[in-house]
C-alpha cells in the first residue's frame, strides 16, 4: 500500500480547505456536500454527539454558523488510493484553549468524502 500519494494528498488537501472555508462562511451546502450522506456517517462535536448525515445537517442548520477560528497545525494522510486522515488543531478568536479536530476522508466515486469527524477544546469539561 502507498502512503501519501502526493496527488491522493493534493486532493485530500483541497477537500479539507473547501471544507475550512465553507465552515467560516457557514455556507451548509458545501459543508453538507463533504460529508458522506449515510447514515454511518458520525460527528462529534464540541457539545453535540451527531448519528447519520440527517443528524449533521438539521445541527449545522440550526447552529447559525460556527465560532470563528484561525488554523494552527494540520496533519493530512493518505493511505493507499482511498483513505485518508485530516488532523488540525485550531484557535477560537478571543479563546486560550487550542481545540482540535480529526477527520476520516474516502474516496467515492464522486469523490472525498467525511465519513467520520471529531472536534474537541483542550481541556473542555475538566
Amino acid at each position: 500500500m502507498k502512503v501519501n500519494d502526493p496527488a491522493l494528498v493534493a486532493e485530500v488537501t483541497a477537500a479539507f480547505y473547501r471544507y475550512e472555508k465553507a465552515l467560516m462562511e457557514d455556507d451548509v451546502a458545501v459543508m453538507d456536500e463533504l460529508f458522506r450522506q449515510a447514515p454511518e456517517t458520525i460527528r462529534y462535536g464540541v457539545g453535540e454527539v451527531l448519528y447519520g448525515y440527517y443528524e449533521i445537517a438539521e445541527f449545522r442548520r440550526g447552529r447559525g454558523g460556527s465560532p470563528q477560528r484561525k488554523l494552527g497545525r494540520v496533519e493530512i494522510a493518505v493511505y493507499g488510493e482511498g483513505f485518508a486522515t485530516a488532523n488540525a488543531e485550531f484557535f477560537r478568536e478571543g479563546a486560550a484553549r487550542r481545540g482540535r479536530q480529526s477527520q476520516s476522508w474516502v474516496k467515492f466515486p464522486d469523490g472525498w468524502k467525511v465519513v467520520s469527524a471529531h472536534v474537541s477544546i483542550e481541556g473542555a469539561g475538566s
